[in-house]
């Protein structure tokens, strides 16, 4: 939360009056901190439970936004959502339909490094130096992670696979941020110093013309 409700801030700049949606919202943490800038936020959640929770939220089979009409937001953003969603494109179209031309939306996901089937930081154990084993970086595919009693899947989407589907549905590209691990993550565990070199988030700004 620390590394990502500042970075979708600063891409995402709401201003007051700005009619933004919040696509798969959860619980509305994000939600209420885009709100608090003065933005009108609205958002859409698959689970009807955690819509709820938002109150400020409609219940929708993501990538699809039916409920919405269209172009009917100044904006929109999605955080740690796309890597759940088995259709990225159907995502990516829908959001262009429901944004106003000269909008904007803001994607922020695991890195797609991060994401690789099989990839995974490796210490050496004679001097504590950590490599990064990358995987399968350009094999696609997914990662199905247990979870308490249930399973989470991961999809793998290479950077060049997020910018060109985002173009093939008439988004224009912006600006594109990595981030590693943060201080406050090395201040709790000083085990992941020796990984704040490995890309853990990707945020990337986009324009409907």
């Amino acid at each position: 939360v620390e590394e990502v409700q500042p970075l979708l801030v600063d891409l995402l700049d709401p201003e007051p009056g700005q009619r933004l949606l919040d696509v798969g919202c959860g619980e509305g943490g994000v939600l209420r901190l885009v709100a608090e800038r003065g933005a009108d936020v609205v958002g859409l959640d698959g689970a009807e439970r955690l819509a709820a929770k938002s109150g400020r939220a409609f219940v929708a089979l993501l990538p699809d936004l039916d409920p919405v009409a269209d172009e009917s937001f100044d904006g929109a953003y999605m955080v740690l959502v796309l890597e759940h969603l088995d259709d990225a494109a159907r995502a990516f179209a829908e959001i262009h339909r429901v944004v106003r031309g000269g909008g904007h939306f803001v994607l922020i996901v695991n890195h797609p490094i991060f994401t690789a089937p099989d990839a995974t930081p490796i210490t050496d154990p004679t001097d504590g130096e950590t490599f990064y084993r990358p995987g399968r970086y350009f094999s696609g595919g997914y990662t199905d992670y247990v979870v308490g009693d249930q399973t989470v899947r991961f999809h793998h989407r290479t950077v060049s696979s997020l910018l060109n589907t985002g173009a093939d549905q008439g988004w224009v590209l912006e600006r594109m941020e990595e981030r590693g691990v943060g201080p406050g993550q090395i201040e709790r565990d000083p085990t992941l110093a020796s990984q704040e070199h490995i890309p853990r988030l990707l945020a990337i700004r986009w324009s409907r013309t």
